[in-house]
């Protein structure tokens, strides 16, 4: 480790690059192969399984695990963050969740209907490591940022991101389509599978290895002097919860952003973590090697146009300022859900993945570093960014129980797209209520 100050350009980089480290889970795991492989497990006329007793459709089952795993993070994240606030050691927090995250991905190579628990463990812990491991890296913003740093470092964090993760996926694309290329064997659809599989791992290696360059760089907490964590230090964490709520009760602005982003956000993360499995199952596409390349298509599209599209709203913020952008951003959100409903043809779904791409990418860079500028002036910043962080997880639950719900009820997602869309327009509303020379 090497010891940088504040607002250096080498420490900045080094914390920007871990989203091109981690960034790998969010596209391959949970947007492109992952539910893809998890589609073509079943079969096509008979996608229910029965699992703990019940019968579940198969993307509603992924959903409601989805789900958990969200709550599990949001009950933990406050917990662990005031801890590491505490003993000031965020970066080993953060690299036990990057490992735990890895390895599940790696296990995910022994996925399958026979071995569905396991499965699906490995599924629930990968999600809890990547988004256990967010809650630290979000916290360092401040930390290693001067405030007129922080959107400009938050975008590029994201650019990076979708960079690596669509090159990682270019490559596994090219696996999935041309195994006989890679000495794959096996069948056509055998040989498919078996890339995909080999993806899983692909990006937990690639998770363990780049993030190494922030691990290097990164300094290990605030505190210079490490505390030991005792019975009684261990729930800390919810008394710092608790100081956070007295500060955000007082704070209005703060505490009004938090309650615009949580609306807002439960719906973005939402159409990220469905829409393959709403593409596989309600587009129209003539074959099932076409609906496997259209899939993987879209998502690179959607990860292509995000990089401009998180440059294009760091732009934007500095010359409107960052609540009328994120209103403007919000109000086109409400109009993809909408039209989503109607769309059933492979180009509709191509046209779609590029403007959820041009929106998707500024609205998370922008929500992190205006939380950032907003928050009032502390050390501990770890359990701040919980409460930003724990908006965001029971969001993600509520989205997707929502989501999962109408899909098992009414075999269909179409109807649960545009519920979304509410959350958007309750989002607009509470934003307009910011003054926005805040911010």
């Amino acid at each position: 480790m090497i010891d940088l100050h504040k607002g250096d350009k080498k420490l900045l980089n080094a914390w920007a690059f871990y989203d091109w480290a981690n960034s790998a889970y969010p596209l391959v795991i949970s947007s492109a192969i992952f539910p893809i492989f998890y589609n073509a497990l079943f079969n096509a006329n008979n996608p229910y399984l029965t699992v703990f007793g019940y019968h579940f459709k198969n993307s509603a089952l992924i959903s409601f695990v989805t789900a958990l795993g969200f709550l599990v993070v949001a009950f933990i994240s406050p917990l662990l963050s005031g801890i590491a606030d505490y003993v000031g050691n965020k970066k080993n927090f953060m690299q036990f969740f990057c490992y735990l995250g890895a390895l599940s991905c790696i296990g995910l190579n022994w996925f399958s209907l026979d071995n569905i628990y396991i499965g699906l463990l490995f599924y629930f812990l990968g999600l809890i490591g990547f988004w256990g491991s967010l809650v630290f890296y979000n916290s360092y913003l401040p930390d290693i940022a001067f405030p007129e740093q922080q959107d400009k470092i938050s975008a590029k964090g994201y650019s990076l991101g979708y960079f690596g993760s669509v090159l990682l996926l270019i490559i596994n694309l090219g696996m999935v389509m041309q195994p006989e290329t890679f000495g794959i064997s096996g069948t056509d659809g055998e040989a498919a599978m078996k890339a995909m599989r080999y993806s899983f791992v692909m990006v937990g290696i690639w998770w363990i290895v780049f993030s190494q360059y922030t691990y290097y760089y990164l300094p290990k907490g605030n505190r210079v002097d490490e505390r030991k964590v005792t019975q009684t230090i261990f729930f800390n964490g919810f008394n710092e919860l608790k100081k956070v709520w007295e500060i955000l009760k007082k704070d209005t602005i703060l505490k009004g952003y938090l309650g615009s982003f949580f609306v807002y956000s439960m719906a973005v993360q939402t159409v990220m973590l469905i829409a393959t499995y709403f593409g596989s199952q309600e587009i129209e596409w003539s074959s099932k090697s076409e609906s496997t390349t259209g899939l993987i298509i879209c998502i690179l599209v959607i990860q292509l146009v995000a990089i401009l599209g998180a440059f294009l709203t760091s732009k934007a913020s500095s010359v409107f300022g960052n609540i009328p952008t994120l209103i403007v951003i919000n109000s086109f959100w409400i109009l993809l859900c909408v039209a989503a409903y109607f769309i059933t043809q492979p180009l509709e779904f191509y046209v779609m993945a590029g403007l959820v791409g041009l929106v998707m990418g500024g609205i998370q860079s922008l929500s992190r570093s205006t939380y950032s500028k907003l928050l009032p002036d502390t050390k501990d910043t770890a359990s701040f960014f919980s409460f930003y962080d724990v908006s965001e997880k029971v969001g993600i639950v509520i989205g997707m129980l929502v989501y999962g719900a109408i899909d098992q009820i009414t075999g269909s997602p179409r109807l649960a797209i545009v519920f979304l869309a509410f959350f958007f327009i309750v989002g607009v509303a509470l934003l307009k209520r910011i003054p926005k020379k805040n911010c």
